[in-house]
């Protein structure tokens, strides 16, 4: 039988050495030391093994750690370690056969089998240290989601963020220490929240209602979503470009005079695992674009302010990359000579001189020029009639 690895990472409940299967139980016995934090060690009291806690940031924890390679450690973590967990992080650090790990049941797998909900079909989120706009995709009515959060004081924060965004008759289940001796569940709509005794550690259950207006799950959301000052690629537009773009899971891409960030939040929404550089000269515009992106739910979006193509420098490489300002042939060669083979690009122009580039561009490089006449019923008079907008052409092509 092989040697077993010097670390392992136990995941541990709220009813301590009760609720650990054997395996764990066997782990801890022959654990020289045992790393995790005060409250995680406190859970079990009868413990031969030397107790280190675990410091503050998690960092300097990870440096204890290495230091102790090679005599037998158990890290103690909450419930299933790679759930929002530590797990993760340690195992990042340390070669794959230096760890083994025994999970618990996750406080999502008790939260749901309190409440009764189905695991598969519930966003489950951790906002222990981000905002709570990481929720706001999830809020549509009759939506669910479960929900960790640092501490009791959390739990009305996030009711009267909930009630602030016109969901305040969104129902709260507060599951306080799931699965141990401490457990409690209460209830409560988020405008009615007066709970003011919540322990730690809390998961909160969600079940959304009120008027709140939900942020559609397809491309082209609503101009008056984000914050702008008129730049900003408008409704119909975006969702053509969208379209053009064709976002791919795992992909990054550059959004070159991003003015609100709208496509570059959009594109983040498609899938959890793309990412997005907005390139922004204008430093009020640039600061708008993180307040729409932590607004609306958006945490993989990285903003460079200044002027394109001067810093491109050292960006990671995209997959695709939308030009919806400073468009000049200046920067046209310089992103054709820059850019990877197969990397998608997407410009739109309104002016004349923007227009003939494109133009011109499509002549020499292929890809499809689309031009966008919009008009919008506006009242007359007595009356109405149709309004139209500045056409637009875009260019869409693969390196």
């Amino acid at each position: 039988m092989a040697e077993a690895p010097w670390l392992t990472i136990v995941g541990l409940g709220e009813d301590g050495p009760d609720g650990l299967p054997p395996a764990s139980r066997a782990a801890l016995e022959a654990a020289e030391i045992v790393m995790g934090p005060p409250r995680h060690l406190g859970l079990l009291p009868d413990l031969d093994a030397e107790r280190v806690e675990w410091p503050v940031p998690f960092a300097d924890g990870l440096e204890k750690l290495r230091a102790l390679r090679g005599r037998p450690v158990a890290v103690l973590a909450s419930g299933d370690p790679f759930w929002f967990g530590a797990g993760s992080v340690i195992a990042q650090d340390f070669a794959p056969g230096e760890w083994r790990a025994f999970p618990a049941p996750s406080v999502f797998s008790l939260a749901a089998a309190h409440l009764g909900w189905r695991l598969e079909r519930t966003p489950c989120l951790g906002l222990h240290a981000t905002p709570f706009g990481q929720l706001r995709p999830h809020l549509a009515p009759g939506a669910r989601a479960l929900v960790l959060l640092r501490d009791g004081a959390a739990v009305r924060d996030l009711a009267a963020w909930l009630t602030g965004l016109d969901f305040g008759e969104t129902g709260i289940w507060v599951m306080e220490a799931l699965g141990g001796p401490r457990e409690r569940v209460r209830n409560a709509k988020a405008a009615e929240y007066d709970l003011t005794d919540v322990a730690h550690p809390v998961c909160v259950g969600l079940k959304v209602a009120g008027t709140g207006a939900p942020i559609p799950a397809c491309g082209g959301w609503p101009d008056d979503l984000f914050d702008h000052d008129g730049q900003i690629t408008k409704r119909p537009v975006r969702a053509l470009t969208l379209s053009a773009l064709a976002p791919r899971p795992g992909e990054h891409l550059w959004d070159i005079g991003a003015g609100s960030g709208s496509i570059s939040i959009e594109w983040l929404a498609c899938h959890p695992s793309m990412h997005a550089t907005a390139v922004e000269a204008d430093p009020a515009r640039a600061d708008r674009i993180r307040t729409n992106a932590a607004a609306l739910g958006v945490d993989r979006l990285r903003v460079v302010e200044g002027r394109a193509p001067e810093v491109l420098d050292g960006l990671d490489p995209p997959q695709a990359v939308f030009i919806g300002g400073g468009l000049s042939e200046a920067l046209l060669s310089d992103l054709w000579a820059r850019l990877g083979s197969g990397t998608r690009v997407v410009a739109n122009a309104v002016t004349l001189e923007s227009e003939a580039l494109l133009a011109a561009w499509q002549a020499a490089q292929g890809g499809s020029l689309l031009r966008v006449e919009l008009a919008e019923a506006q009242p007359l008079g007595t009356r109405r009639g149709w309004r139209t907008a500045y056409p637009v052409v875009q260019w869409s092509a693969v390196r």
